[in-house]
């Protein structure tokens, strides 16, 4: 893939922004594949986890614009919403990790600017270094965030901090991050604040981590009416599963599980 890196260590997928003299600036060609990257992690049954990352120094610095601006008709073509999600290209990019049935984790490094939040923001979790900074920068540029951050941010921060940081397009460090809820971590080694999560994933049910999310993805905006049939659903296709069996076997003998790959 152009500038997108997609590699299987084990049972985790590493996906890096790969254009680290631009401070993984994103191209159109970028765009494109972090959405068939999460495609491709969404098919694989044998993940435990994706890792989002930048190579060298920075996550991601938003769109060059000096390259998108050539390929003005490629963009209103990236702009139409496709049928059977209702997201657009520039969407994808963000949103379509969560469609994938494992923990996706951004290791935020460096600057973390427009598009790279709304990537960011679009996994499950994000550990950021401690000198990471931040911006929702697309007003600078007259425009507003269109890369899924409408959704995202409205699950983990207030309405007033949305509108400023859209509003004002202002910077802001990793510990100004997580007090506003945009990160679930800052620590020196955001990776091994990862690999610790990921250690911990993996010694629980693949199917049962798979429910867990897709229970928060397809509820959290609803209320009980439409959210309860969601959970009673998800819960009886996890106990006519092999792996609960596994989980209730090895729970009852005091045992490690052995878990088969993921069903869900």
């Amino acid at each position: 893939m152009t500038n997108i890196d997609y590699e299987v260590i084990g049972d985790v997928a590493h996906v890096r922004l790969n254009r680290p003299e631009k401070h993984n600036a994103l191209t159109l060609d970028m765009i494109d594949h972090l959405a068939k990257a999460a495609d491709r992690a969404a098919k694989d049954r044998s993940l435990r986890a994706v890792v989002l990352r930048g190579v060298g120094e920075s996550f991601c610095s938003g769109l060059d614009f000096a390259s998108a601006s050539k390929e003005r008709g490629r963009i209103m073509r990236n702009l139409i919403p496709k049928r059977q999600t209702a997201a657009n290209n520039f969407q994808a990019a963000g949103w379509a990790w969560r469609s994938v049935g494992v923990p996706v984790i951004a290791v935020v490094t460096g600057h973390c600017y427009g598009g790279g939040i709304q990537i960011a923001l679009g996994a499950d979790f994000r550990f950021a270094a401690t000198d990471a900074d931040f911006s929702i920068m697309e007003s600078r540029w007259g425009l507003i965030p269109d890369m899924s951050l409408s959704a995202s941010i409205a699950e983990l921060t207030t309405i007033d901090v949305a509108k400023r940081l859209t509003m004002t397009g202002e910077t802001f460090d990793a510990a100004q991050a997580l007090q506003w809820g945009l990160v679930s971590g800052v620590s020196d080694d955001p990776q091994a604040a990862a690999d610790e999560l990921i250690a911990t994933v993996r010694e629980r049910s693949p199917d049962a981590v798979a429910a867990a999310k897709a229970l928060f993805e397809q509820t959290w905006y609803n209320g009980s009416r439409l959210s309860f049939p969601v959970e009673q659903a998800l819960q009886i296709r996890l106990l006519r599963g092999r792996n609960h069996a596994a989980a209730r076997k090895a729970g009852l003998a005091k045992e490690k599980p052995e878990f088969t790959q993921r069903q869900l």
